[in-house]
């Protein structure tokens, strides 16, 4: 398996982690299909840029929690494929797309807990089942996680939980994969400086300050962090790993 000619495709890659991610992925030589829910403008501008790096991307839009919207995504997904790659198939799944939110669990509600699982559970487990029959052998699952389903942060008791949920789904699909030589893995970052959850840690020096002094490398994460280590999981160098949780935290609460 090349680390050239590969097709990644990233789910929530217009902004943030998956902004990232996607370049990353191109920066090794990889073309890129990104998706977006409601930042296509965005999408497009990130297509372009790696693009203009002389990878080929394009951008799809896709709600990770409607799944009843799932077959019609497959099916644009294997026309894009055929038009714009000359492929049948991709190589590389990233599940990055999620949606932030503190809410503290006395005043949760089930509409709160279901939009959540929709995005970060069962949005995953049906688009990847969707998705797996256009994966190729030797392909990579890349499932995105959280710091906070190993350690507990108060108001995170759903988004965490449904973490959790995926990162035993990983080692699940780890196993039944295995004999298509597809690796699956899990990232989970540590807090990160981005725009997710309103910009919870960005728009609040305290915070940042405080979560930064909790890790051992003395701040908190970047986005440039997290994207090259879902890179290397999909390098030559990351063909014997699977079924790991690998956390991306700065030795954060060590």
């Amino acid at each position: 398996m090349s680390n050239t000619n590969k097709i990644a495709l990233v789910t929530g890659g217009s902004r943030g982690l998956g902004r990232n991610m996607a370049e990353s992925l191109a920066a090794d030589g990889h073309d890129v299909i990104l998706t977006y829910v409601s930042k296509k403008e965005e999408a497009e501008q990130v297509a372009a840029a790696i693009e203009a790096t002389g990878r080929r991307a394009a951008a799809l839009r896709l709600d990770v929690g409607d799944t009843k919207s799932f077959d019609g995504l497959i099916t644009e997904l294997r026309a894009l494929l055929a038009s714009k790659f000359g492929a049948e198939r991709f190589d590389f799944l990233i599940n990055n797309a999620g949606i932030g939110g503190t809410i503290p669990f006395t005043t949760a509600t089930e509409e709160d807990f279901d939009r959540f699982n929709n995005v970060h559970y069962k949005g995953v487990f049906f688009l990847t089942q969707k998705a797996l029959p256009l994966i190729n052998d030797g392909g990579r699952i890349v499932n995105i996680s959280s710091g906070t389903t190993r350690f507990a942060n108060p108001g995170y008791a759903i988004y965490a939980s449904m973490k959790g949920a995926v990162e035993t789904l990983t080692k699940y699909w780890a196993k039944e994969f295995g004999a298509r030589q597809i690796t699956v893995n899990i990232v989970a970052p540590g807090p990160v400086e981005t725009d997710f959850n309103n910009a919870a840690i960005r728009s609040n020096p305290e915070l940042k300050a405080r979560l930064g002094a909790l890790t051992a490398l003395g701040r908190v994460g970047v986005a440039e962090d997290i994207g090259p280590v879902v890179s290397f999981l999909c390098s030559e160098g990351g063909r014997w790993i699977s079924g790991q949780r690998i956390e991306v935290s700065g030795g954060i609460n060590l």
